[in-house]
């Protein structure tokens, strides 16, 4: 997103939090309410348009998004975008994301106001695995031959009684839109997100064997001091590295594993 487009987003989030601490629970409802404005966006170029073009007065932009959700949404989301269309986007594609981002934020504010947030966030990060791992699984789901609900269904028949419902919730969005490219972006983004509103970094390792309780305290120690911030260590098994482990907190990714010590090797000796 362009810088013009974030700043407006930041805007937009520092204003909607407020709004969620006094929804409860009922920021779920809001969440679901903004994902389908999101599908809405997504389907209609014209709309998005619209509602995101520079020259048209922002007051007229805002009247026409009441006009198109008055009766469909609660109040306080018809505020929201209002107040969103009226700011500048760099591209009108920004303005779904930035609902997007909006949506996801309210569905896990939801799960903190229950007590949830840690489970949505652990189960994000299993539910990675799982569909890296499952490629018939994550073929299904990613399908774009099937019709988003048919997508958004098979996900729910997966996932119905094993998760959180705000993850469920989170899931089903992931694989009717796949607006993130594919279902495991979409899960990693909720990951970090759900670790950010913890307070904390989330590091993803592979290891070519499971981890003791004391290896993963160690980790964690190490990765705490050198990013300053408590670290969440999430552990997948990943026999294909051969041995060590791999680790990836945000951008950054320590890779100690023998695969690739052995890929280096092999291209040092042939350069």
């Amino acid at each position: 997103m362009r810088a013009s487009s974030q700043a407006a987003l930041q805007l937009a989030q520092e204003r909607w939090e407020p709004v969620l601490r006094e929804s409860g629970e009922r920021a779920l409802a809001l969440g679901e309410q903004l994902f389908a404005l999101v599908d809405t966006l997504d389907s209609s170029a014209a709309l998005r348009r619209a509602l995101t073009e520079p020259s048209r007065d922002g007051g007229d932009k805002a009247r026409l998004a009441a006009t198109v959700l008055q009766g469909k949404v609660d109040a306080e989301v018809v505020d929201l975008v209002s107040g969103l269309v009226r700011e500048r986007w760099s591209h009108d594609g920004d303005l779904a994301d930035a609902v997007d981002s909006l949506a996801v934020t309210s569905v896990l504010a939801s799960a903190e106001q229950a007590g949830r947030l840690a489970d949505v966030e652990d189960e994000s990060f299993r539910l990675v695995r799982m569909f890296a791992d499952e490629r018939e699984l994550r073929g299904a789901v990613e399908d774009r031959n099937l019709s988003p609900a048919r997508r958004a269904g098979l996900m729910e028949s997966v996932l119905s009684g094993k998760v959180a419902p705000e993850m469920l919730v989170l899931a089903m969005q992931a694989a009717r839109t796949l607006r993130h490219r594919s279902v495991t972006s979409a899960l990693r983004v909720v990951t970090e997100l759900a670790a950010e509103r913890r307070a904390h970094l989330v590091a993803s390792v592979s290891s070519a064997a499971p981890l003791t309780r004391e290896q993963i305290d160690r980790l964690g120690g190490i990765l705490r001091r050198s990013y300053g911030r408590d670290v969440q260590v999430h552990v997948g098994v990943d026999p294909e590295l051969v041995g060590g482990i791999r680790v990836q907190v945000g951008d950054d990714v320590i890779d100690g594993t023998l695969a690739t010590r052995l890929a280096d090797a092999r291209r040092r000796l042939a350069g």
